[in-house]
């Protein structure tokens, strides 16, 4: 059973920092892409940030370039989103997913790529 655990939301101010991670069991974690998406109250969920199965290759939105940084731990079966600057826009609850395909060396920017998918955590940001 793939299990994809989330940890690290908590609520910030503006322009600080938090760092999520993501333990994902189940599966063979050096065979997948990874990705980040979230979702703000009343709004649909949202691609934030993807990374391939050997970290070579990552894609950000538009809205978290240059802020927020994805990357993996293979030997740890762990994902990570490293966000600074946070914004208030930048609220809502953060899923991790993992690609539904093996080896590929593009970081998948859509959540039709994705087949397994965390719980969540809460990321709030306060003006």
């Amino acid at each position: 059973q793939v299990q994809l655990v989330e940890s690290g939301g908590g609520s910030v101010q503006a322009g600080g920092s938090l760092r999520l991670s993501c333990a994902v069991s189940g599966r063979t974690f050096s065979k997948y892409g990874m990705g980040w998406f979230r979702q703000a109250p009343g709004k649909e969920r949202e691609f934030v940030a993807a990374i391939t199965y050997n970290g070579y290759n990552t894609a950000y939105a538009d809205s978290v370039k240059g802020r927020f940084t994805i990357s993996r731990d293979n030997a740890k079966n762990t994902v990570y989103l490293q966000m600074n600057s946070l914004k208030p826009e930048d609220t809502g609850v953060y899923s991790c997913a993992t690609d539904r395909v093996v080896f590929v060396g593009v970081a998948a920017t859509t959540e039709g790529r994705y087949d397994y998918w965390g719980q969540g955590t809460q990321v709030t940001v306060s003006s």
